[in-house]
């Protein structure tokens, strides 16, 4: 790989990073606003209301950026990057599709990812914990305890797609797929892509935020364009953790179309699975942070742990 070649794939990828996660900010407006018969997005702007992502970032960039006089001032300023940039840093080691359409193939891909991700959620600790905000401080504990809460099974399932593929690499991964695998990992599939929607806090696990008892979680005392990032970070989230699904449990780039056409294939997964993140946000209410917790520690991990050995088994069985 010479030096054009990285800069291309650097630059391709920072191009996805500033423009995918706004197309699904976009279709959640046009989406929810179906859904829950929303005036607003509809008609902003004049056809289909086009200009309505364009409304909001107008008024992020026209309001006061403030930093409370009692927060640590390094730290709060800090978090939002650390919250959004990690997934920059995933979208570079995604295959898009064969031939080498990655941004930097990396041996144990699918464990740096896992790793990476994990920072971008210490981002909101970090917004919660500098804020001087009592709300701020419960939605970052809150935050804590969703993390390693739902770790655990989004690592147990990928590590199911590892085993069967035996290999971490993600384009290894890519190329050991088999279309029978989608029913044989349909559980890690639901965990994963369940634990992934926690650790993004989409709803309805979106109990650290929870407007309705404290205010806005650790976001409570961000204004302008650093809470803007904190929103392009949920919807970078939601791209990742899209993307991610299908090529681990979905197969990527394999489909009905031609190998050169597999990028296609991998988007058209990735926003049939954004399409149900959003879905999801109308469909169901918040849950409760009891219920929340129990549906970590009793569902998703043993499902985690049965897909595992079922892996294991049919390993045997093949080998």
């Amino acid at each position: 790989m010479n030096l054009f070649d990285t800069v291309l794939r650097c630059v391709a990828t920072l191009v996805v990073f500033l423009t995918l996660p706004l197309v699904i900010g976009q279709t959640e407006h046009k989406v929810m606003a179906h859904m829950q018969g929303r005036l607003g997005p509809m008609y902003a702007g004049g056809f289909h209301g086009w200009a309505q992502l364009i409304a909001d970032g107008v008024k992020f960039v026209q309001k006061e950026d403030i930093v409370p006089s009692g927060a640590d001032r390094r730290i709060f300023q800090l978090a939002p990057a650390v919250s959004l940039l990690p997934y920059l840093l995933v979208l570079l080691a995604i295959p898009v599709g064969p031939g080498g359409f990655v941004g930097q193939a990396v041996d144990a891909g699918l464990f740096f990812v896992l790793a990476v991700m994990g920072v971008g959620v210490i981002g909101k600790l970090m917004a919660g914990w500098a804020s001087a905000n009592k709300f701020s401080l419960l939605g970052g504990l809150r935050t804590a305890a969703q993390l390693m809460s739902y770790e655990l099974p989004m690592v147990l399932a990928a590590a199911s797609v590892a085993m069967a593929a035996g290999t971490l690499s993600l384009p290894g991964i890519m190329d050991a797929w088999q279309w029978y695998w989608i029913p044989w990992q349909l559980i890690g599939g639901f965990v994963f892509f369940t634990a992934g929607l926690a650790e993004l806090q989409r709803p309805p696990f979106d109990m650290p935020i929870a407007d309705s008892e404290i205010i806005f979680g650790a976001y409570t005392e961000y204004t302008g364009l650093r809470f803007a990032l904190f929103l392009l970070s949920e919807y970078a989230g939601i791209l990742v953790v899209s993307a991610l699904t299908a090529v681990l449990f979905l197969g990527g780039w394999h489909g009905p179309l031609p190998d050169q056409l597999g990028w296609l294939w991998t988007l058209l997964k990735t926003f049939a699975l954004a399409f149900v993140v959003i879905w999801l946000r109308v469909t169901y209410p918040r849950l409760r942070e009891d219920q929340l917790m129990r549906f970590a520690w009793t569902v998703l991990i043993p499902l985690a742990l049965v897909q595992l050995a079922l892996t294991g088994i049919i390993k045997v069985a093949i080998s």
